[in-house]
């Protein structure tokens, strides 16, 4: 009677699978650095830790569901990635505000959903999805406010 399974006793590591997961997981983190650091330039909630962080995180749990479940297992693959977005939904939703003349946070929010989504294509190897939604999501951080701020000192006049 054993009292350890052999999956526990032979402890291997593959290193050639570390050094992709290293790859895969650093390119999602670069991707969200810039929107990250947009935010904590501009003192928001929510920066330079949580957007790289929800990125790592996303593309983590695919990369795990991808290696956990059989090759071309899509169902399952796609039962991860429902959770991943419904949990990114779920932090979102904290950084959303309520006020009597309407909301804050609500561009954090989504911006935190993009972040997860460009874990999760960098994990299925869509770098080019990852790389044009970091793009977009930093341009509208960065460009939107000061296009917004004159719209409304015109609507003041």
């Amino acid at each position: 009677m054993d009292i350890i399974p052999d999956h526990l006793i032979n402890f291997e590591i593959d290193i050639q699978l570390v050094i992709y997961h290293f790859f895969q997981l650093g390119l999602a983190f670069l991707f969200a650095l810039p929107i990250a650091l947009n935010r904590e330039s501009g003192s928001r909630g929510a920066g330079l830790r949580t957007f790289p962080l929800v990125a790592l995180a996303s593309c983590a749990f695919m990369l795990i569901a991808m290696n956990a479940y059989a090759e071309g297992d899509g169902e399952a693959e796609a039962r991860v990635m429902y959770g991943v977005i419904t949990g990114i939904g779920f932090i979102g939703g904290g950084a959303i505000f309520k006020q009597d003349d309407g909301a804050s946070g609500t561009a954090t929010a989504a911006g935190i959903w993009n972040t997860g989504a460009i874990g999760i294509a960098v994990a299925y190897q869509n770098y080019e999805i990852a790389l044009i939604l970091s793009i977009m999501n930093f341009c509208i951080f960065r460009f939107a406010k000061t296009v917004k701020m004159k719209k409304s000192n015109h609507l003041d006049d």
